[in-house]
């Protein structure tokens, strides 16, 4: 198979101009072309308004390949040499299955390999099915009746599944491929193979992580909902079973812990139980919505109906902190995300198509221990209580969102309503001064870096630009600490995994981290 980069092509081309500039990389006809794959595509808008679109496709060809490659000179093609990943097995039959506590991403992928692996993994969610989820969170959006037990961070598929679905991340790993086309044959759409930016939306990912699940039954695996740890058995330090809704015992002597960030009661009963944990670095903040329009024409200098909706990636780095855009949705939602009574909570989600008015972006300023209000492990969770309790009381105690226009927040007056860009949270916001939610911190750093953020994409800091707070929950501000053997450092046959262990940040790094730590069971085995 030959790999060729960088075929540069309008946004209006079809497939057959990308085969015909294919062969002509390589200087032979095209019918000598037997099967062409798209191996990424990208969207280059570095000469705005004439964009380009970007594609690396593989091609299997009639004659010697060597022998084409060296007789067309072309510096942009190689023979394809990718790393696959393969699952391990695992011979031994073990007195228990391995369990799972957590049914995100990370808890999921962990899952999979271990029933692939052949060792009938058990995984335990203490929220519900994704079907009986989604009824609660839209009930909650629509109301502002909250589950506390069911709700955009708990239930099957975690967190993620009430997003954008990114898929992208920053680190080059093998699994990478083999979790996408999970994700495929479980139902998404072929093209985050190779999009350079992948996203399933939260309409599909519904679909999609109850056909994963449904494979890990298949191969043996066991997946209850509605079934919370409440308790860690021991003995001589290593685990010995689990304690489910505070009265089931299950005798195990490996578990995955893959809890997720918002999981606050566990944290504080692993602090209690002297598991080592400490506090992390993360980020902060609020989400800020814009016209979907003025960031297509900001980034691709025009409005092409062909071009997918445009997004952004942002930071800027302050003498005290740094400032970034994070979780961006185009054409997507700012979303309620509580799930503690008398707490609100944003998020950002947009669905397949992406066809919301509004694009909308985590605005985020790092915090780090020694910010917080005391040394505890737990002080930077703390922090995030009082902010969201504090956010509950501004907004009128209904799960009202504190929102604030750009220009207001800038010129320190409390908003009355909103411009040209109408707010997408649900059930509603409550208009006012940000600087009475946020810590000083957080504003000040906010307030800097805003109009700085405008050289970077025109239209950033527009006066109706709306803020919605607060945006806590971007990353775990805890980490439970683990050794080589991807254990805890306090208990034996406690595998600490993924983001809410503080070892990960989206989606894709969190499967990683989980596939790593079932890989790490597999080993001990």
């Amino acid at each position: 198979m030959i790999r060729i980069r960088e075929i540069s092509l309008p946004p209006e081309h079809n497939v057959a101009q990308l085969s015909f500039e294919a062969a002509q990389a390589l200087r032979i006809s095209v019918s000598k072309i037997r099967k062409l794959t798209i191996v990424r595509r990208s969207v280059d808008a570095r000469k705005k308004p004439d964009v380009r679109i970007v594609y690396t496709v593989d091609v299997s060809v009639d004659g010697n390949e060597n022998k084409i490659l060296k007789q067309s000179g072309c510096k942009r093609a190689a023979i394809a040499n990718d790393k696959y990943y393969k699952v391990p097995k695992c011979d031994k039959d073990p007195a228990h299955r391995p369990v799972v506590v957590g049914f995100g991403p990370a808890g999921m992928f962990a899952g999979l390999v271990l029933a692939m692996a052949g060792l009938r993994p058990l995984i335990l969610e203490r929220g519900e099915d994704a079907v009986s989820r989604h009824e609660k969170v839209e009930k909650f959006w629509k109301t502002g009746e909250l589950d506390a037990k069911s709700n955009v961070q708990f239930g099957e598929g975690g967190a993620g599944t009430f997003s954008d679905g990114k898929l992208n991340t920053g680190v080059n790993n093998p699994r990478i491929g083999w979790i996408l086309q999970q994700f495929v044959k479980a139902g998404a759409g072929e093209n985050i193979l190779f999009d350079a930016k992948p996203h399933v939306g939260t309409d599909v990912l519904l679909t999609v992580v109850q056909n994963l699940r449904q494979r890990i039954i298949s191969l043996g695996g066991e997946v209850r909902f509605n079934a919370q740890v409440t308790g860690l058995l021991q003995e001589n330090e290593k685990v010995c079973g689990l304690e489910i809704n505070g009265s089931e015992i299950v005798p195990c002597d490996r578990v995955i812990l893959a809890i997720g960030h918002s999981a606050r009661d566990t944290f504080r009963y692993l602090q209690e139980k002297s598991i080592p944990m400490e506090a992390k670095p993360f980020a902060m903040g609020v989400r800020i919505e814009h016209l979907q329009q003025n960031i297509d024409e900001a980034q691709y200098g025009c409005h092409n109906p062909v071009l997918p909706p445009a997004d952004y990636k942002l930071v800027k780095h302050l003498e005290d902190g740094t400032v970034y855009t994070f979780c961006m949705c185009p054409g997507g939602y700012v979303v309620a995300a509580a799930s503690e009574e008398c707490g609100v909570v944003t998020n950002g989600m947009s669905y397949a198509d992406r066809d919301g008015e509004n694009a909308n972006a985590a605005l985020l300023v790092t915090v780090n221990p020694k910010d917080f209000p005391s040394q505890d492990p737990l002080a930077g969770m703390c922090w995030q209580e009082e902010i969201e309790q504090k956010a509950y009381a501004v907004g009128g105690r209904n799960y009202y969102a504190p929102a604030q226009t750009v220009g207001d927040f800038l010129a320190g007056r409390p908003s009355k309503g909103a411009g040209s860009v109408q707010p997408t949270y649900q059930p509603g916001v409550t208009w006012c001064d940000l600087h009475s939610v946020l810590p000083r911190k957080i504003t000040d750093a906010l307030k800097q870096a805003l109009p700085q953020l405008e050289s970077n994409l025109k239209g950033f800091s527009h006066p109706d630009s709306v803020l919605t707070a607060p945006e806590t929950r971007s990353s775990s501000p805890v980490r439970i600490v683990r050794d080589e053997s991807r254990q805890s450092a306090g208990l034996r046959g406690l595998y600490p995994a993924g983001e809410g262990a503080g070892y990960a940040g989206g989606i894709m790094s969190a499967a990683i981290d989980g596939m790593m730590s079932a890989e790490a069971v597999i080993e001990s085995l």
